[in-house]
């Protein structure tokens, strides 16, 4: 698919690098026609991984410190918050995170998929807490972020069974029914992925946060 070709194509960009696409380099480089390029450009627009821009093509911004470091922290802010609303965890929650995680550990070889089965994962908490407005924001948030997933997940399988790991002990912490203990497991993995990414060692540790306490 056109669509996940392009978007594991931006996930191998280096995060401080700008760049141009075009749809008849698309095309040829994914083996399909130009049609099926743009329809994937403009989608891929749409998730803020790029910017059309008139007569020159696709343009993928660089993505500075600052930029993930405030992505990740409002992140921490609403999911925090989530999952203490949702804990303790419903069956029908817990059997659909543990049902996505499963599908993780059959797709350690499929960077564009295994992101999308984690944005569904914390998604998934995100929608259970109740709150449209967080909802709808925390959607942007994570537009923000695909690309610097797709990165630090398909230069290391060692952060995909990582990320698992992680998915569990929240999954876990769930289960048990204490808000603090599934805030706490949260907070590890987003910080976690924070180190993960690359973020330059100035940035704000988030398990001070106010939630984590």
């Amino acid at each position: 698919m056109t669509y996940n070709w392009i978007k594991e194509h931006i996930g191998g960009i280096p995060r401080d690098e700008g760049t141009f696409l075009t749809e008849g380099a698309i095309a040829e480089a994914a083996g399909t026609s130009r049609t099926p390029a743009r329809e994937a450009l403009l989608r891929l627009e749409a998730e803020g991984l790029l910017q059309i821009v008139p007569k020159k093509g696709a343009f993928v911004p660089p993505i500075s410190d600052a930029d993930m470091q405030a992505a990740m922290q409002a992140r921490e802010l609403v999911e925090s918050w989530c999952i203490r609303q949702v804990s303790p965890a419903s069956p029908e929650l817990l059997a659909v995170l543990e049902r996505l995680l499963d599908a993780q550990r059959q797709l350690l070889d499929d960077p564009g998929a295994f992101i999308d089965c984690d944005r569904a994962f914390h998604r998934t908490i995100v929608r259970h807490a109740g709150n449209p407005l967080l909802q709808e924001f925390y959607e942007s948030l994570r537009d923000r972020q695909v690309r610097m997933g797709l990165r630090a997940v398909g230069a290391s399988k060692d952060r995909a069974e990582m990320v698992i790991a992680e998915h569990g002990a929240i999954v876990d912490a769930l289960r048990s029914g204490n808000p603090r203990n599934a805030a706490d497991a949260l907070t590890d993995h987003l910080s976690s992925t924070l180190r993960a990414l690359g973020a330059v060692s100035s940035a704000v540790d988030l398990s001070e946060s106010p939630w984590s306490t």
